[in-house]
């Protein structure tokens, strides 16, 4: 098929190349502009892009798909389909028409659980069992759209979200592939009125360790958010980021240090696997505590 791919992140990345692989012609590929980024805040190309000119496809990255122009340059690409992941701009409905067989989503959640921006962060945050993704027709709302197909996969217990993203990614590329091979056959099934949920933007407010929680929600924080932003406390006023952790039996006053990294929460205990110190790389906690006392309480 002729496609226009649209995506931004690493995320998209395994997208865009399973369809040039699976022998695809990519009319265009649309992306987030370069952004300032790192310390000279230079800017940088998006993952997508980079990947995309490494390719030799055609790149853009409008700040706009409202414009006439913006929506004649995609009309004027007569692609079959567009195939659209993390990509960050509302498609107006002119966008959503132009391709013949209109605009697919690959969306990592099972819809109508965790629609919008932070699927996989909020199922790990909430401590489901299960996700996966949904190849969705797009419409004019927030991930509504009728369902094409969906493959689900359990999360394990020490899983982050950057495991099941890396996960969700190569699943999402292979599912795509799968539709668009498929497409003239599939039945599009309308989501369910009951069971919606909003995977709202993830708030680095909501980073902080409360050792209140119990362990389970604590862990589950703590795995939520690593690799970003990092769930953090403080140890002797410096803030740790805690990227890696399982529930394991003990008993103390929340935030008590009880052995090595195994921390009293509300109810049980969490112990923690890996841990990042400010201006330093990840590491695993038996490495963090060679240079780091703990003290008897962690705040």
């Amino acid at each position: 098929m002729r496609v226009i791919f649209m995506g931004t992140p690493d995320f998209s990345v395994p997208v865009l190349q399973a369809l040039v692989d699976a022998g695809h012609e990519i009319a265009a590929v649309y992306c987030q502009p370069p952004r300032p980024a790192g310390r000279g805040k230079k800017d940088r190309p998006s993952p997508v892009q980079l990947r995309a000119e490494a390719l030799g496809l055609d790149v853009r990255y409008p700040v706009t798909l409202k414009s006439v122009d913006a929506q004649a340059e995609f009309a004027a690409f007569n692609a079959d389909v567009a195939v659209v992941v993390a990509y960050g701009l509302i498609l107006p409905q002119a966008i959503l028409d132009a391709p013949r067989l209109g605009c697919l989503n690959i969306h990592a959640s099972l819809l109508p659980r965790w629609r919008g921006a932070a699927p996989i962060h909020r199922a790990i945050m909430a401590g489901d069992a299960q996700t996966g993704v949904c190849i969705m027709q797009m419409d004019a709302g927030l991930d509504t759209g009728p369902v094409l197909l969906r493959e689900a996969t359990d999360i394990a217990a020490d899983e982050t979200t950057g495991g099941l993203h890396d996960r969700l990614s190569a699943m999402g590329a292979s599912l795509v592939v799968t539709a668009l091979d498929q497409l003239q056959n599939l039945t599009a099934t309308a989501q369910p009125q009951g069971g919606v949920t909003y995977a709202a933007k993830i708030d680095k407010a909501e980073a902080r360790v409360d050792w209140t929680q119990s362990a389970a929600v604590v862990d589950q924080l703590i795995r939520g958010l690593s690799p970003f932003p990092g769930a953090w406390c403080e140890v002797s006023g410096e803030r740790l980021k805690l990227l890696g952790s399982r529930v394991v039996d003990g008993v103390g006053q929340p935030g008590e240090v009880l052995d090595g990294f195994v921390i009293a929460c509300g109810q049980g205990a969490v112990e923690v696997t890996q841990a990042q110190r400010s201006g330093k790389k990840a590491m695993a906690a038996a490495d963090v505590l060679k240079g780091l006392t703990l003290g008897a309480r962690i705040g």
